[in-house]
């Protein structure tokens, strides 16, 4: 092989390789992270980060949402948990399955010690279902949640159900009655997980309110609950995020490019 055969493999290898190397650089150093907030929280800390990773060939991206695979992950990570020690969730999502959501709720509504869900950016829909289930929920100050509405294909459950209410049950299709019946069964299901999520922790009477509000679609699907609205609404939710997340969230990177959307400088101290 010639000196420009050589070298042409080598930068397609490079082109091929240089994502993996650095993903499993990040990889490295947000494990040494972790175990730096595991002992200096004393907990078991679990991630759920749902961001672009440019992990493919040529840095091409992967989007991702709450799965099944998520919930097996987790699943097995709180059951090997310690029982007499807490649990931190790192949650960053814009939600995904109720299934996979519904799970990871209940493996942490059931775990004895005290459970915390920290959510730095936002946790929507699966992420917020999943922070109800928690002892604690910690938000930074411009963080937010969302709506737990049930949603059937593109359509939001309580929408199908209103729009069949108005039109009036005999002036729609067979097949629209059929999937205005699955949406309100959607939304009990979901209302009444809510609530037995929020009971033990806010009583029968709140629980049922806050069940309600979350799911009845007062707000479209992709709403924010702000730290002041959700407290309005009754939740407890704390503001104390440790700097040591924010740091996290530096090693999930969105995919490269030949520049960032976003860009800062501080002032220096120094004179």
């Amino acid at each position: 092989m010639d000196i420009i055969g050589l070298i042409w493999w080598l930068f397609f290898f490079y082109l091929l390789m240089a994502p993996q190397f650095h993903f499993w650089n990040l990889r490295a150093a947000r494990n040494r992270l972790l175990k730096e907030i595991a002992n200096k929280r004393g907990s078991t800390v679990i991630t759920l980060i749902h961001r672009q990773e440019s992990i493919g060939l040529f840095g091409i991206p992967i989007y991702k949402f709450i799965s099944i695979e998520d919930s097996e992950e987790i699943l097995r990570a709180i059951r090997s948990a310690p029982k007499d020690k807490p649990i931190d969730l790192i949650i960053h999502t814009p939600g995904g399955l109720v299934l996979a959501a519904s799970q990871i709720a209940r493996a942490l509504k059931n775990h004895p010690a005290e459970t915390r869900v920290i959510v730095p950016h936002y946790a929507m829909s699966g992420g917020t279902l999943i922070a109800l289930a928690a002892d604690k929920i910690i938000m930074d100050k411009n963080a937010v949640l969302g709506p737990v509405d049930p949603q059937l294909g593109q359509y939001p459950a309580p929408s199908i159900v209103k729009a069949v209410e108005e039109k009036g049950k005999e002036n729609v299709e067979d097949k629209t009655l059929i999937l205005a019946d699955v949406a309100k069964k959607a939304i009990k299901q979901v209302e009444n997980f809510v609530y037995w999520l929020l009971k033990d922790k806010y009583g029968e009477e709140k629980a049922k309110e806050l069940a309600k509000i979350l799911t009845e679609g007062r707000w479209t699907h992709d709403y924010p609950i702000t730290v002041d609205e959700a407290i309005k609404l009754g939740l407890k939710v704390d503001t104390d995020v440790p700097e040591e997340i924010y740091l996290l969230m530096e090693l999930y990177k969105q995919p490269v490019r030949e520049r960032g959307t976003v860009e800062y400088q501080t002032v220096s101290n120094h004179k």
